[in-house]
């Protein structure tokens, strides 16, 4: 578990890829329409008063596990009882984020809590295993932070332990799938308003070395495990995971090859993980992805476009824009959407309710959340939590010891929408094949077999 897990020394946040500087601004110069959920109809964005709390625990407390911290904190539902880790040192500064948070070095101590009903799990991925398999085992409800672990035989068992756990809610930390905007997205491309898909791209740019230091070599060792080649799944498995799984998710197709590059660049300091890498994912019917993550410039950060015969849609952070062409049909709403312009292109804003032609109300200047999809992200899983704990306890009532009926009872508890077990799982290995292409320089074909959990 977790003293492998120091970001921060790192210079390192996962966020980081979710993150753009000033992205409505440079939108706006690009000439994007932006595209904006209407939070009242899409899944992950509700209004609704949040529900009773949850006993919550994070089990990995580097700077990751701090950043989940500080999010369940502005969740009224989430009632932080534990924090883990091993390093006691990471231990002092999440106890600044949950002071009334029992402390344990050891996972097994939280899971024998049976007032705790979820952890999260946010450890280095190589240490998912044991702590999600036995969570689950125990009855605990289960966030497992993305990739699901660094072999595909791993990650296989934690989804098949996910399947297993009936009664159990399993969310896999792919957080754009719990992205309201994200859904908006997926339902516009899929109807067809780009055209017809052609091809997408993506990228993760952030200047840093992810090497950490330690005046203890074993810790130093621990600490750098992304840097670890028999361990790490590198740029592309750590941090284009994400990225490469929602492509999959909105072609609702999973690769079929990945050809990948990587070197050594800039940080010459015997680290033999590349610190910059590209690679070329194909899906059914001739489409590619393009994606390309460097440690060694910082150039436009992280964002995904996908390229269809009418238009293009850039996503950054929880924004997206349209760029129609000049020949595309008109849909109609068009005509009320906030356009914007640079050089000689002209984009849309993609807003759920821009088909209407009223004047759009100008919003409020409120205190918005540092990290918002992880936000929207841990609220469903809470959410959902909660809902089967209600329904289990009705089950329970009404069944006694009948299992099987408290199971079935449970899967009928409408969930909102997220990563579940096989979205966590197939995500993991398109990660794992991609970078071992990237380790390799060659073209590896990914036969559907190996999406089977079997």
């Amino acid at each position: 578990m977790s003293d492998m897990n120091e970001n921060d020394l790192l210079g390192f946040n996962r966020r980081d890829f979710l993150k753009g500087s000033s992205a409505a601004t440079l939108m706006s110069m690009l000439g994007g329409v932006e595209l904006l959920a209407r939070e009242e109809a899409e899944p992950g964005a509700e209004t609704k008063p949040a529900p009773g709390k949850v006993k919550v625990a994070v089990i990995g407390l580097g700077s990751w596990g701090r950043e989940i911290l500080n999010n369940l904190g502005r969740l009224p539902q989430a009632d932080v009882v534990a924090i883990c880790d091993t390093y006691p040192a990471f231990m002092k500064r999440a106890a600044n984020d949950a002071p009334a948070a029992a402390q344990a070095a050891d996972y097994k101590t939280v899971l024998a809590n049976k007032d705790i009903k979820a952890v999260i799990v946010a450890t280095p991925t190589h240490q998912h295993k044991d702590v999600a398999i036995e969570a689950l085992k125990a009855g605990k409800h289960v966030y497992c932070e993305a990739p699901l672990a660094n072999t595909i035989e791993d990650a296989r068992a934690i989804a098949l332990a996910a399947k297993a756990a009936k009664q159990s809610v399993f969310q896999a930390g792919l957080q754009l799938r719990a992205d309201p905007e994200r859904h908006y997205v997926r339902s516009f491309i899929r109807s067809g308003a780009i055209g017809q898909s052609l091809m997408a791209r993506a990228q993760w740019h952030k200047k840093q070395s992810w090497r950490a230091t330690s005046s203890n070599p074993e810790k130093e060792k621990a600490l750098n495990w992304r840097l670890d080649k028999s361990i790490s799944l590198g740029l592309i498995g750590e941090m284009g995971a994400h990225q490469i799984d929602e492509v999959s998710w909105y072609l609702n197709a999973m690769p079929v090859a990945i050809t990948g590059f990587g070197s050594v660049q800039f940080w010459k300091d015997g680290r033999d993980v590349p610190d910059t890498i590209q690679a070329m994912i194909e899906y059914p019917g001739g489409i590619f992805l393009s994606y390309d993550a460097t440690l060694a410039n910082s150039f436009d950060a992280g964002y995904e476009v996908f390229y269809g015969s009418d238009a293009a849609v850039m996503m950054r952070d929880s924004k997206a824009w349209l760029f129609k062409e000049v020949d595309s049909p008109l849909l109609g709403w068009e005509v009320y959407a906030s356009k914007e312009s640079f050089y000689h292109e002209t984009g849309i804003v993609l807003q759920a309710n821009a088909s209407k032609s009223v004047q759009q109300p100008k919003k409020t200047a409120e205190a918005q959340p540092t990290n918002p999809i992880l936000l929207s992200s841990l609220d469903v899983f809470l959410r959902n939590v909660f809902d089967v704990e209600v329904g289990l306890a009705d089950a329970r009532e009404s069944f006694s010891d009948d299992q099987e009926a408290i199971s079935e009872q449970a899967s009928r508890v409408k969930r909102r929408p997220a990563a579940g077990y096989l979205d966590g799982f197939q995500a993991t290995v398109s990660a794992i094949k991609a970078n071992e292409a990237v380790m390799s320089a060659k073209r590896i074909e990914l036969k559907p077999e190996l999406y089977e959990l079997g």
